[in-house]
Order: structure tokens, then C-alpha cells, then sequence
């Protein structure tokens, strides 16, 4: 009964105004299904103005961004004509160095979305921005965001490239000026584009202001091998032999042909055991023979058993001086 009244009103429809319109055969939808399937099966072909309740399978969305809408029976045919979209998500894109600032996570198909890469990155083709677009099968490509390095500044030398961008490990040569040269007379050399930058600055010195090696010191020395030729700039570190204190900067610089002033190695106090039996004293609390004081350290006795203090109380507490200390005395 049931078939047979929606039989009439499908032919009723479909002549009304005296206008045929062809009724829609069941819906086949593409990565979705209607609600009900086995049921509403048995009312088809539908009359034009009929709707039904439909599905999309994960992955996919109805043109509304819905998983689930209305499929309508026009005169031309189903509405929509594709019920299901394939839909990508932005979990599934990894973007290293570069971000993507919209905030929707589920993008339909053939939507466009647009990336930026991180300061000091860029495109494979040299922009700081790119496109990707959901396809049918997912996304067109992975964004990459590769890293660059722009065009130095340069110090009294010049680039041998007419480049503006230079990609990763890529390698810049440039020359030094007239009168200019990088060390030992080289006046080409080479920098690399790293992951934190170029490998160094390109930079030219002044022939006439580069140093020889560093001064010696006494009782230290640098704690690198010495060079005959040092470029303006260049730092060179000294230290002392053990027991002796570093007075000054650690470092000399080279600048306009000459070393800053050099730091100096102040004489360690030998407290002996020798020193101590002529006036008849120890050290308190240590039963050190033989005791090293730095410059400004203070030195603590005490008299040997069945001696007194023939100086000062103050006298015992005494502070090394450049290698000088002045022993207190017990009779």
C-alpha cells in the first residue's frame, strides 16, 4: 500500500503544471551512505522535493563542513551533487622552522591554506610564505621552510657573487681591498651558510696593523700555541705556573700593530719547615713541612709546645705579600 501511494504522488509531482520531472533513483553516495538505508530504499524513485538524511565516512564532510546533512531531489537531479568532501587535517601537515596561523584544524577539499616560515628561513623557492592545498588524496605536499643567509655586510672586502639568498652549506667567496688581506697575506677567502648563520664575518685588516707574537711573562705563558702573524682583533689568553697568581686580564688584544698590556704572575709565600724551627712556630691546625700562600691569603701560627709569643698577637695571623711574609716569633 505503502509503494503503491508513493508511486502516485512520484508521478503526481513529477506532471504537475504539465511539466514532466524526472524522479530520482536511490542516491548513490560516494564515502557516505543515507541514515536508514535498508528501509527508505523501498520509497524510491523519490518525486522532486523530497529530502533525506545522509552520512559522510571519517575523512570526509558535507558541504556545509557537517558529517552529516540533507540530500534534496531537484528537477535536475540530486542536491548536492557530491554529498561528501574529502577533508585534510592540520595534524597531518609537519612544518619544521615555519607555522601556520589559522586556527581551523579541519581544512575541505580544495581548500587553500597559506604558511610562514621563521626569520632566517624560507620557501624552496625563496619566499618567506607558501601555499598547500587539500586534494583528494590529502595535502598537495609537505611545507618546507629551508634555512637561508642573506648577504653579509662586509669589512674593507667585497662578494664574488651577485647573490642575494644563499640556501644551507651553500658557500660565499669574496676578496679583500687593495692594502687589505684576511692573515698571513691571503686576500680571498670563503664563508658558509650554517644553521646559526655564516661560519664568520668577512672581514679585511689593515696590512700595517696586524701584531707579532704576544710578550712574554714571567712564571706564565699563553695557553696556545704562538703564531707568528696575529690579525687586529685577535685575543690570545695567558696563565701561571701553579702557585702563582694571575694580576690583570687574562687576555691580550692586538690592535693597530700593538698587544694591550700584558697580565703578570705574582710570587707565591713558601711557608718551610726550615723558617718556622728558627722561630720556633707551626702552623695551626696543619701539619704541613712545607705550605704555599697565595698573594693575599693570610697565613695562621701558633708557638711550639713550651714556647711563648715573644711578638704580637697579630703578628700570627700573617698575610702573604708577593712572595714575602713576615714569620711571628716564639722564645
Amino acid at each position: 500500500m505503502l509503494l503503491l501511494i508513493n508511486a502516485i504522488l512520484t508521478l503526481w509531482v513529477s506532471c504537475a503544471n504539465g511539466q514532466e520531472v524526472k524522479p530520482c533513483d536511490f542516491p548513490e553516495i560516494q564515502h557516505g551512505d543515507l541514515y536508514y538505508k535498508s528501509l527508505r530504499r523501498l520509497y524510491f524513485p523519490a518525486a522532486a522535493g523530497q529530502s533525506y538524511s545522509y552520512y559522510c565516512d571519517q575523512n570526509f564532510v558535507t558541504p556545509s563542513g557537517s558529517y552529516w546533512d540533507y540530500i534534496h531531489c531537484t528537477q535536475d537531479g540530486w542536491s548536492p551533487t557530491v554529498p561528501c568532501l574529502r577533508t585534510c587535517s592540520k595534524s597531518d601537515i609537519e612544518i619544521e622552522n615555519g607555522f601556520i596561523s589559522e586556527s581551523s584544524s579541519i581544512y575541505i577539499l580544495n581548500k587553500e591554506i597559506q604558511y610562514k616560515c621563521k626569520p632566517g628561513y624560507a620557501t624552496a623557492d625563496g619566499n618567506s610564505s607558501g601555499s598547500i592545498t587539500c586534494l583528494q588524496n590529502g595535502w598537495s605536499a609537505q611545507p618546507i621552510c629551508i634555512k637561508f643567509c642573506d648577504m653579509p655586510v662586509f669589512e674593507n672586502s667585497r662578494a664574488k657573487s651577485n647573490g642575494v639568498r644563499f640556501k644551507l652549506h651553500d658557500t660565499l667567496d669574496y676578496e679583500c681591498y687593495n692594502g687589505y688581506e684576511i692573515s698571513y697575506g691571503n686576500t680571498t677567502g670563503s664563508i658558509v651558510c650554517s644553521e646559526d648563520g655564516w661560519s664568520h664575518f668577512p672581514t679585511c685588516y689593515n696590512s700595517s696593523e696586524k701584531c707579532g707574537p704576544p710578550p712574554p711573562i714571567s712564571n706564565g705563558g699563553t695557553t696556545s700555541f704562538l703564531l707568528k702573524v696575529y690579525v687586529p682583533q685577535s685575543r690570545v689568553e695567558y696563565q701561571c705556573q701553579s702557585y702563582y697568581e694571575l694580576q690583570g686580564s687574562n687576555y691580550v688584544t692586538c690592535s693597530n700593530g700593538e698587544w694591550s698590556e700584558p697580565p703578570r704572575c705574582i710570587h707565591p709565600c713558601i711557608i718551610t719547615e726550615e723558617n718556622m724551627n728558627k722561630n720556633n712556630i707551626k702552623l695551626k691546625g696543619r701539619s704541613d713541612r712545607k705550605y704555599y700562600a697565595k698573594t693575599g691569603d693570610t697565613i695562621e701560627f701558633m708557638c711550639k709546645l713550651g714556647y711563648n709569643a715573644n711578638t704580637s698577637i697579630l703578628s700570627f695571623q700573617a698575610v702573604c705579600r708577593e712572595g714575602i711574609v713576615e714569620y711571628p716569633r716564639c722564645e
